[in-house]
């Protein structure tokens, strides 16, 4: 069989890439190295250049390497960012997800693999579980819901097969640190390495459960061998809480530095964020393997090698109104 993966030099899409390759997959990677490395693409993967919202690209894509499923990780991530770049937003993640689609149900691949976000749930559902109403009260989680619903369309028209995963504050080595709007922990990692405070928004209290990238990306690579997955929706990651302002401590003795807090003006974000990983068990005998200090440790062995990256800006925001100040 021939896989795409899409967002394949990114972190998570190069993990499952990797994943993928080690069960003997034939793996074709899509990225257009907005957020990812070429340096990622694991060894073994046939490797593109280029973008979802390309479709003549996707098409030869499909036709050349005859793809018999999908795994779309390609999407601009960043949930606080998006109230202030709808349009990028829309374009990447929506737009661009259904081109890879639409040549998908052409292909008539046997299954369409796609990460979502807990960001779907929007606020005051916690513990967060598949069987929720989501009400996404940002742009990122909207876009990730509208794909969510075309791809159970898709089904309904076309007998396409998918699966899909809401992961939430995954971390792990290959993370864009330099990326200020995204990933706390390769932030704090980050600004630590340049001698700089580490940002918190708000008064440090809310909460988030950090999912190591060793216990996701192998189960999402898994789930094309599992039948009873497919059509489904499953939470995954840690259940473990944690504030942000612990996380702070943690992370900067896993660096061997000393906590510097900067706080910031707090964000309009969900305050506590709490999934339910009981289907993801049910299914795949799924329960969190790495805690947060191992995983912790192993990221930061990885950040310390790699050094600090310049931090990241983005150009084109569209609305500055109620921008952060710190973003500015």
């Amino acid at each position: 069989m021939a896989i795409l993966v899409t967002g394949a030099a990114g972190f998570i899409g190069s993990h499952v890439a990797e994943q993928l390759l080690r069960r003997g997959h034939e793996v074709v990677g899509l990225d257009d190295l907005s957020g990812g490395f070429t340096d990622n693409v694991p060894k073994g993967a046939v490797f593109i250049q280029g973008t979802v919202l390309d479709t003549a690209l996707l098409s030869r894509l499909f036709a050349e390497h005859r793809i018999t499923h999908v795994f779309h990780l390609a999407a601009y991530a960043a949930e606080g960012l998006s109230h202030f770049i709808r349009r990028f937003n829309y374009t990447n993640n929506v737009v661009g997800s259904m081109n890879v689609l639409n040549e998908a149900v052409k292909a008539e691949v046997r299954c369409f693999v796609f990460t979502s976000s807990i960001a779907v749930y929007g606020a005051g559902q916690t513990p967060m579980r598949e069987s929720l109403r989501p009400e996404p009260e940002d742009p990122y989680g909207i876009a990730k819901y509208a794909v969510e619903m075309d791809l159970q369309a898709a089904r309904h028209m076309f007998g396409i097969d998918s699966i899909v995963f809401r992961p939430h504050n995954v971390y792990g080595e290959r993370q864009h640190i330099g990326d200020r709007y995204r990933n706390v922990i390769g932030i704090f990692m980050n600004q630590l390495m340049r001698g700089e405070p580490m940002s918190i928004f708000g008064d440090g209290t809310q909460t988030r459960a950090f999912s190591y990238i060793g216990d996701v990306a192998p189960l999402i690579a898994d789930a094309i061998d599992v039948p009873a997955a497919l059509n489904q929706t499953f939470n995954v990651g840690a259940d473990e809480s944690t504030t942000v302002n612990e996380l702070a401590a943690l992370v900067a003795a896993a660096m061997g530095k000393e906590p510097r807090i900067r706080h910031l003006e707090a964000r309009k974000e969900v305050l506590h964020a709490v999934a339910d990983h009981s289907r993801v068990a049910a299914v795949f005998g799924y329960r969190a393997k790495w805690t947060l200090d191992r995983g912790l440790k192993q990221m930061a062995e990885w950040a310390l090698g790699v050094g600090p990256r310049e931090s990241s800006r983005r150009a084109e925001v569209e609305v500055k109104k109620n921008l952060p100040q710190s973003w500015r």
